[in-house]
């Protein structure tokens, strides 16, 4: 990988002796490596035991985790926030495990749109939930700082799955949960 950073620094032409760039390489392929561990992640290491017994069979919501993603058309940075909400049949997920899964599926070259089906399905397959559901709202440097150069644009993906897509009212409250 650092070869290959090299080769794209002297493609733009620039010179790797240069005094600002000699040790470039090393630390692009280093940040890469962190950027993209989700690959070198599983859901068994993320989860690690973390699935509790419990009576709760009311909306579980995790809201404003933010997210750090690479696009992977253009391999920029998308950046935002993820809502998670889920309704128990018996078992909870340890709350930092949400973040977690959300980062281990974030951390991998992603569009918003499968990310968060991963994540909703995960928490769905996890939990056994009688329902998921997963907004993500992200800025996308792809469309920020290249391209049609949009600076204010959000996206925004949901994923609903169960009782999140089949029952209206539990929707309307996920909603009204996480407006902001």
């Amino acid at each position: 990988m650092q070869d290959a950073f090299a080769k794209i620094i002297t493609d733009i032409g620039e010179d790797l002796g240069r005094d600002g760039l000699r040790d470039t390489p090393a630390r692009a392929a280093k940040a890469f490596q962190f950027l993209t561990r989700g690959y070198h992640q599983s859901l068994d290491e993320v989860i690690n035991g973390a699935l509790f017994d419990s009576d709760c069979n009311e909306m579980v919501l995790v809201k404003d985790i933010e997210l750090y993603s690479m696009c992977e058309h253009h391999m920029l940075p998308f950046i935002g926030k993820c809502h998670v909400a889920y309704i128990p049949t018996g078992k909870v997920l340890g709350l930092s495990k949400v973040a977690r899964i959300i980062d281990m599926y974030a951390r991998r070259l992603q569009i918003q749109e499968n990310l968060t089906k991963q994540i909703a399905t995960t928490i769905r397959d996890v939990t056994n939930a009688a329902g998921v559901g997963v907004i993500i709202e992200a800025r996308h440097m792809c469309m920020m700082m290249r391209g049609v150069e949009k600076q204010n644009s959000v996206m925004k993906t949901s994923a609903m799955l169960g009782a999140f897509q089949t029952n209206p009212a539990t929707r309307s409250e996920f909603l009204a949960l996480t407006a902001n």
